[in-house]
């Protein structure tokens, strides 16, 4: 649980369900990130194994992409039955 307590993780592993994405990407879908938080978010999601780092440019400026991981890929059903409940109850 702890692993998905942090404000932000639960909003990028449903933003990277659609596919790997740039950090500029995904600071476009979750508006009122910031560029350290989602940094900072995105490092521990890949210390936990939830998220794969991918190096596109070696050179600087460095160009990277993430990816959720199998384990990461493991939460879309969780999600989505949340997503669902939380829909049911609006109505």
């Amino acid at each position: 649980m702890k692993r998905l307590a942090a404000k932000w993780r639960v909003l990028l592993i449903y933003a990277l369900l659609a596919g790997p994405q740039r950090p500029a990407a995904l600071r476009r879908r979750l508006p009122g990130i910031t560029q350290q938080v989602l940094t900072e978010t995105l490092r521990a999601m890949v210390a936990d194994g939830l998220v794969l780092r991918r190096v596109l440019k070696e050179e600087s400026p460095q160009h990277v992409e993430y990816a959720l991981t199998p384990l990461g890929r493991t939460l879309e059903e969780p999600l989505a039955a949340i997503c669902g409940w939380a829909l049911a109850q609006q109505s």
